[in-house]
């Protein structure tokens, strides 16, 4: 018998069957955290899977390993990477690390220039962000959309981000900036071309 493996890709339609496991283990690892997450549907994840807008990690065998979606705000200005969740058995082998990179490749491929952001409490969450190039931000630069907003409402913490007008809660925002990220390419290429010295 073949020793398991790990493969982690763009999400199919097969992996529907999936959701409800997806969506159950959302909550219970929210629940085990203390923390407070926007509940998601089964039919939500199945729409994701179905707009081409997830990745997935199972075995060579089937069996569920990881999951995360992107969604698009404000026309494509912004794109979100949310609900990264990895089963239990899974986790500390470098399954997020590989899931977190798949999708931050498919929302730069998908929209070149978007500003990618995340929100999270999980400290492992913002190690894989730094180290794709996301900054801690204010929540004044992510989206405005208010349908980002209204998945915050199944949350635990919903009053404290109400309370604040929406400028900020218990959750630390993320933001990856194209922009920044050429104009430090650029400085770099500037630095490493040879200088033209003229008499």
């Amino acid at each position: 018998m073949d020793e398991e493996r790990i493969i982690v890709r763009l999400s199919e339609a097969a992996d529907m069957l999936f959701a409800k496991q997806i969506t159950d283990e959302m909550e219970a690892s929210a629940i085990a955290r203390g923390s407070g997450i926007a509940k998601r549907s089964p039919e939500s994840i199945c729409e994701k899977i179905s707009a081409g807008k997830a990745v997935i990690a199972v075995t060579n065998y089937g069996k569920w390993v990881g999951f995360q979606y992107l969604e698009v705000w404000e026309e494509g200005k912004f794109v979100s990477n949310s609900g990264l969740i990895v089963s239990p058995e899974y986790r500390n082998c470098g399954v997020a690390t590989a899931i977190k990179n798949k999708i931050f490749q498919l929302s730069r491929c998908k929209y070149p220039n978007a500003r990618v952001f995340s929100i999270t409490t999980g400290l492992t969450i913002m190690k894989l962000n730094t180290a794709l190039g996301f900054e801690p931000v204010t929540y004044s630069e992510i989206t405005k959309d208010e349908r980002f907003w209204e998945g915050c409402k199944s949350c635990i913490n919903f009053d404290v981000l109400t309370g604040k007008k929406k400028c900020n809660c218990l959750c630390t925002a993320m933001l990856f900036d194209p922009l920044k990220l050429n104009l430090r390419q650029n400085e770099q290429k500037a630095k490493e071309e040879p200088q033209l010295l003229y008499n």
